[in-house]
């Protein structure tokens, strides 16, 4: 039987329960948000601040859409970082799988972006709906980390919704463990969409060092 993941999974409880996970507070399980962050150039400080310019203008306009919040800041973001460069893969609207332990339960889901060996993915709310917090989408970004056909190697993920920003590794080895970042709000300063970029450099590095 299959079931959608935003169907199967809509709470952090469900998610915890079925893929035996529990969250780590350990600073030192998710470093990769937390130290060594590397330096921004000149180029990749003056292109956030045009992609800062250009989310803030149509952003004034009201709620926007999955479709546009992708095209505003989920995809130059990515291309700032490095994402669409050797020797990073991207396959957009990637399907997922999942059979739970008593294997008769198929989840059944769609993700936005998917980035390099199946490590980093990236899943974007509509913020039309945004009331919708990035808080809201973690259940099923926890699901789609468990997807990850190379349990030996951390997970990685990005949920947005355009005003926020949130980063989550998992690690399903023995066992199953994640980590949160502290969310961060590029519709309120330059600054944290500085950090958010150099947050995901730092997790390219790690995958392609990995």
């Amino acid at each position: 039987m299959s079931i959608a993941i935003t169907e199967a999974v809509t709470t952090l409880a469900e998610a915890e329960r079925q893929f035996e996970l529990s969250r780590t507070e350990d600073e030192a399980f998710f470093l990769e948000w937390q130290t060594q962050l590397p330096e921004l150039s000149e180029t990749e400080r003056s292109a956030l601040e045009e992609l800062r310019r250009r989310y803030l203008y149509q952003r004034s306009q009201g709620q926007l859409l999955e479709g546009t919040v992708t095209l505003l800041l989920a995809s130059p973001l990515l291309a700032i970082a490095g994402f669409y460069d050797p020797p990073f893969r991207v396959r957009a609207e990637a399907s997922v799988q999942l059979t739970l332990e008593d294997g008769e339960e198929v989840l059944q889901g769609r993700i936005d972006v998917l980035v390099l060996l199946n490590q980093f993915w990236v899943v974007v709310l509509e913020s039309k709906k945004t009331a919708l917090s990035v808080w809201t989408a973690l259940p099923q970004t926890l699901a789609y980390l468990m997807a990850n056909p190379q349990p030996e190697q951390p997970s990685f993920g990005m949920v947005t919704n355009g005003d926020e920003i949130l980063f989550v590794k998992l690690v399903q080895q023995e066992q199953g463990l994640y980590g949160l970042s502290r969310v961060y709000a590029p519709f309120t300063s330059g600054e944290e969409l500085r950090n958010a970029l150099q947050i995901l450099k730092q997790i390219g590095r790690a995958i392609g060092e990995g």
